[in-house]
């Protein structure tokens, strides 16, 4: 398991913006990584997405999603503190909405990672209900 410290080793994201809290699991030979992400209220997306009903945006939990991919890409090519950007984005879909309180598990496998480009297949889960799912293409800058 590695907390939030270690991430910050290995991805350039900062407050407010890592959207990662721990990785739970890392299997680099297999390309798979679980990872989690605590929900408060305290977010600052929440005060105005939406005041009176905080739903966290389906955009951040795709770049959570992002965030754990990128992490597992940086691993496998033995990079620290390297920049992975957005390629595409496909098959999207929202299923429920995230709100403060949940924890989602995120549980990314990739599909095709090489040392400059990666693709993989995202799921994020809150209590074991799928909650958000996509396939994701990077390319480490």
């Amino acid at each position: 398991m590695e907390n939030v410290m270690d991430i910050m080793k290995v991805l350039p994201h900062r407050y407010p913006f890592l959207l990662v809290d721990r990785i739970l699991e890392l299997d680099v030979e297999n390309m798979k990584i679980k990872a989690l992400k605590n929900v408060t209220y305290n977010e600052p997306f929440f005060v105005g997405h939406f005041p009176d009903n905080p739903v966290m945006p389906g955009v951040l939990i795709i770049e959570a999603m992002a965030q754990v991919g990128a992490y597992l890409m940086l691993k496998k090519a033995n990079i620290t503190n390297g920049t992975v950007l957005f390629a595409s984005i496909e098959e999207a879909k929202f299923r429920k909405p995230v709100v403060p309180g949940d924890q989602i598990i995120f549980e990314v496998e990739g599909i095709n990672i090489k040392r400059s480009m990666g693709k993989i297949k995202a799921v994020a889960k809150v209590d074991g209900q799928v909650v958000c799912e996509a396939i994701l293409m990077a390319a480490v800058k």
